[in-house]
């Protein structure tokens, strides 16, 4: 689902708070690489069991990271090993705190960003500059399905894969350790995929109700290149009555789509690096009102939205607002801490 988010939050060097009491060294590096269409960490595999990340307090508008401890303990408790997030951080102290905690992240790049931190302005290079040797760091990321978008970039979308490419090879010139990706949505062209060479590897956010695993047949017919889900899933209110779903707030909905879905990724992991599952809190900012939850919202190419085609985007959290466990939380919770993290 679409996020289109401006600014972090910043500052801090020493973590004295749930998952920090040690202060992190920047100087820390490991090696990132990629074999066989997998992701390694020191020679070790490491597969995506991921979570979007975009938490927005009850009347506001923009992230902040107030509820930062308790939502890492959840995150731990549900086999949650990456957390993606829409813009940079630039806070050291929560950079610290989710690596303390043994998460990883992929930290998305947008390309408007008013400046901060992103490509239109090349700032975006001074943060990977800051940040590269942060031990939190998995993949720099792209762009969030701004294929859906081409009038964002003067109706013509191929300005956006110009600096797309402009930007991984850019990258590249800093830090040669870390993974860049793109989150495109759905499956791009053989074409696309060949004219961005300096992508490691491809996300891809993908709705196609609760059997994403067609993808993967695909994928494997157009590259060699690894591709991990960056967003699937379901929210959890139906607004009509399908699929033996009640319309209204439905938990049970969303817990048996999200079930099948991670069930069918888990089936193919040969062909995929793992996936990252939207989202992690519900966001009443996203539809209307701030202080209430609203019905609706708008996201493109929704109609594979399990199990109603319609994208409920203040539902899809698998907490609510309040940190309570939706059903599915147990969903998740039972098939990441039994799948591997160092899948082969």
């Amino acid at each position: 689902m679409m996020i289109k988010t401006a600014i972090g939050i910043s500052l801090s060097l020493i973590i004295c708070a749930g998952f920090a009491c040690k202060t992190v060294k920047q100087n820390f590096t490991q090696k990132i690489s990629i074999a066989n269409k997998k992701i390694f960490i020191n020679k070790t595999p490491y597969y995506i069991k991921g979570i979007c990340y975009h938490p927005v307090e009850i009347g506001e508008t923009t992230r902040n990271f107030k509820q930062l401890d308790k939502d890492l303990t959840l995150m731990r408790e549900a086999g949650i090993n990456t957390i993606r997030v829409y813009q940079p951080i630039d806070n050291k102290e929560v950079l610290d705190k989710i690596h303390n905690a043994g998460i990883k992240l992929i930290i998305g790049i947008g390309y408007n960003q008013d400046g901060n931190f992103d490509i239109l302005t090349g700032t975006y290079l001074d943060y990977i500059e800051k940040y590269k040797n942060h031990p939190a760091i998995l993949i720099w990321e792209l762009g969030n399905e701004y294929n859906y978008h081409p009038e964002w970039f003067g109706g013509d979308i191929q300005n956006w894969y110009n600096a797309i490419n402009s930007a991984s090879k850019a990258i590249k010139q800093i830090d040669s350790n870390h993974l860049v990706s793109t989150a495109h949505g759905e499956m791009p062209s053989r074409e696309l995929i060949a004219a961005l060479t300096d992508l490691d590897i491809w996300g891809l956010n993908i709705y196609r109700w609760d059997q994403p695993q067609t993808v993967f047949q695909e994928w494997k017919s157009l590259t060699d290149k690894p591709v991990y889900l960056s967003e699937s899933g379901a929210d959890s209110y139906m607004k009509i009555s399908k699929a033996g779903f009640e319309e209204g707030v439905n938990q049970n909905a969303q817990a048996k789509a999200n079930a099948t879905i991670i069930d069918s990724v888990f089936k193919y992991s040969h062909l995929n690096a793992g996936m990252v599952i939207f989202s992690f809190t519900d966001g009443w900012w996203k539809a209307g009102n701030p202080n209430k939850q609203d019905v609706g919202g708008w996201a493109p190419n929704s109609s594979g939205v399990p199990y109603d085609g319609a994208p409920n985007e203040e539902y899809w959290g698998i907490v609510d607002i309040y940190r309570n466990k939706k059903q599915t939380f147990d969903t998740i919770k039972k098939r990441f801490n039994s799948f591997p993290l160092n899948h082969k």
